[in-house]
């Protein structure tokens, strides 16, 4: 077909629904490894992922294809809140890591508040490339040591995953070309399941149909009692991970625009579409979900289908929704080998970093500048160097409150603070529709 079709109608209901399953399964890796490993709900991730994305819609006047999936920068904050809790099975960190993300999710609000009074190009002169760059890049390197890890469980399985990965990518045609990540967990899988390395017994046991998320998980279990100190360093540490997010959402706005051929950063406006994304993000972790993000997965499907119309991408999120209600599915995916996730995560943490670094040279970011250098210099030394402390963050008293705050969080606070302080800030969003959309990539 030549033209994009707008009519769902005109399709017909089985065409319909075949596409919004090729919707669901090109979000369908990366949305389900981000709990795989955080340890969050596999079930709950889809749930929310599905309503998430219901509520963009609606938001946004239905007019924008977009789809919203679990987002992959906040793995750091979970870790660091999980980290507050000793690492221990025995103290539930999620509901304190979920406060923290709805917090975050609050910050999109805030936010599209001022995009609606200000505009665009006002805002966004807080958050030019020299300071989110250097954070997207710090946000895969903090990780990465997590997934040597993994990989370390089995080599050979991470080893296949990562092969597969990249074959599917660089050589792969069509619909493979699209779904890497998932060919690389399905393939690796397969392999280590026959060689034994799969223990299913959690499959057999799990029930066919059950809730989706358990109260303990949910931040509402928090009125039963809470320790207020964890719960403000749980908020401090995880909310500035946003500002990265809000700079990726509007990249993915760009691109899907790009793909589209319709203006949405202009109609339904960033305001609405960031509304849509926060509160989609503060809904899913208030229920012990991960954040929600606008996925580059799915506008890659609408370029191969030319298929524009965003009632077959809500059709994946109902599928997303119907899959949540089945606990034998879930612990089909917990069972996944750490090896594999390890080998498909160390990609995918890479490519976080190298889309912040193709963040600073699509937009001509001058390292000429003493401001620039000392901008990016102070960034990626705070956040690596206090992540990689012995304590792993910046601890300190408010009262009678302990706050301990990320590296990511402290880079991100003083990277926006010293941009704003230093003169010679000139950056302008919108002049480099390139540079301004090279954020294209769900972190």
């Amino acid at each position: 077909m030549e033209k994009g079709i707008w009519n769902a109608r005109e399709l017909g209901m089985p065409k319909m629904l075949l596409l919004g399953f090729q919707h669901m399964f090109a979000m369908f890796g990366a949305t389900v490894l981000v709990p795989a490993l955080t340890g969050l709900s596999v079930s709950a991730t889809l749930l929310f992922a599905g309503l998430g994305t219901l509520l963009f819609h609606f938001l946004t006047k239905g007019k924008v294809p977009a789809f919203l999936g679990s987002s992959f920068a906040f793995i750091g904050g979970y870790a660091a809140v999980n980290a507050m809790f000793g690492n221990t099975a025995e103290l539930n960190w999620i509901p304190y890591a979920g406060v923290g993300v709805a917090c975050a999710g609050l910050l999109y609000v805030l936010l599209a508040a001022m995009f609606k009074a200000f505009g665009a190009h006002k805002v966004m002169r807080f958050f030019p490339p020299i300071v989110t760059g250097p954070i997207i890049i710090c946000i895969g390197m903090t990780l990465a040591n997590s997934a040597i890890n993994n990989c370390a469980a089995n080599w050979w399985i991470a080893i296949l995953a990562i092969a597969i990965v990249i074959v599917a990518n660089i050589w792969g045609k069509g619909m493979i070309k699209i779904i890497p990540i998932l060919l690389g967990v399905v393939g690796s899988y397969l392999v280590a399941a026959l060689c034994g390395q799969v223990d299913f017994t959690p499959v057999k046991e799990a029930a066919w149909i059950g809730v989706p998320f358990q109260w303990k998980d949910t931040a509402f279990s928090l009125f039963k009692g809470c320790d207020g100190s964890l719960l403000i360093s749980a908020i401090i540490t995880i909310m500035p991970i946003a500002l990265a997010t809000i700079v990726e959402h509007i990249g993915d706005m760009c691109a899907i625009s790009s793909t589209v051929e319709k203006n949405f950063i202009e109609e339904p406006g960033l305001h609405r579409s960031l509304l849509g994304d926060g509160l989609a993000t503060a809904l899913a972790a208030l229920f012990g979900a991960p954040a929600n993000t606008t996925y580059g997965e799915n506008t890659g499907v609408l370029a191969l289908t030319r298929v524009y119309d965003p009632k077959v991408v809500r059709i994946a999120a109902f599928l997303a929704i119907f899959f949540s209600f089945s606990p034998k599915f879930a612990a089909l995916v917990s069972c996944m080998p750490t090896a594999t996730i390890g080998g498909v995560s160390l990609i995918l943490y890479g490519m976080i970093s190298a889309v912040g670094v193709r963040n600073v040279v699509e937009n001509q970011v001058d390292f000429t500048k003493s401001r620039n250098v000392i901008i990016a210099a102070l960034i990626m030394s705070l956040a690596l160097g206090i992540n990689f402390s012995a304590a792993g963050s910046i601890s300190f008293a408010v009262g009678s409150a302990n706050i301990s705050l990320s590296g990511l969080a402290v880079a991100a606070l003083v990277g926006i603070i010293v941009n704003a302080v230093l003169p010679g800030n000139d950056y302008e969003f919108g002049k480099s529709q390139q540079g301004d959309t090279s954020v294209n990539f769900k972190v």
